[in-house]
């Protein structure tokens, strides 16, 4: 059984929003609201070392989801391959995962439920890679089996100079992973963050 993440090379990532964009349209995401975005962070004193990176934000398939025991009717939940979704026919709008959510990657949907990043769910099952990994024109979206040494998402993390995770200190083991950020995460996000160097990616991606 795979058990699916994915990682954004920021050295690649050139911030054209093309992820956003066919996230919304492959999900049908109502205007205004986000499944994906892509924000800009610029660190530094002055013009001579100015330093910029594309933020990515989306729900992160954490190993350990704050927001799943807290749903009162069972509709948020983990599959077997570690993907964390959200049943709509049990959702009763209810905002507990979104509250609980600490990345604030939920919003809820004009119809009733909450919504959220599934990966592209029905894509995988029929073969597909998600839309946001499809769409990119540089290749900076990664997708695959974190349990797979042979997997893109497994070679992109040997070969990062950097790996973050968003706020590793919550203990929820996101599987969403930040490489080669000219800008940590930390300053990004004005909250520790953990740069796992080369030859800890048995350890990040467990």
């Amino acid at each position: 059984m795979a058990r699916y993440g994915m990682a954004v090379d920021l050295e690649r990532c050139i911030g054209c929003q093309a992820c956003a964009v066919a996230c919304a349209i492959e999900n049908e995401v109502p205007e205004g609201f986000f499944r994906r975005r892509v924000g800009e962070v610029t660190v530094g004193e002055d013009l001579s070392n100015l330093r910029l990176a594309f933020l990515h934000m989306q729900c992160y398939h954490c190993a350990y989801p704050p927001c799943v025991p807290v749903c009162p009717t069972g509709a948020t939940y983990v599959t077997r391959d570690g993907m964390v979704l959200v049943n709509y026919d049990l959702c009763i709008g209810c905002r507990a995962c979104v509250a609980k959510c600490p990345y604030g990657m939920r919003y809820p949907h004009p119809r009733g439920f909450v919504d959220k990043c599934s990966l592209c769910d029905h894509r995988i099952v029929a073969g597909r890679l998600p839309a946001c990994v499809e769409a990119c024109p540089t290749e900076a979206l990664i997708f695959g089996d974190l349990d797979d040494p042979q997997s893109p998402i497994r070679r992109a993390l040997a070969a990062a100079q950097r790996v973050e995770v968003d706020r590793p200190e919550l203990g929820t083991r996101p599987k969403f992973f930040f490489l080669n950020s000219p800008v940590s995460l930390s300053e990004a996000r004005g909250e520790i963050a953990a740069v796992l160097g080369e030859g800890r990616v048995e350890e990040v991606a467990r």
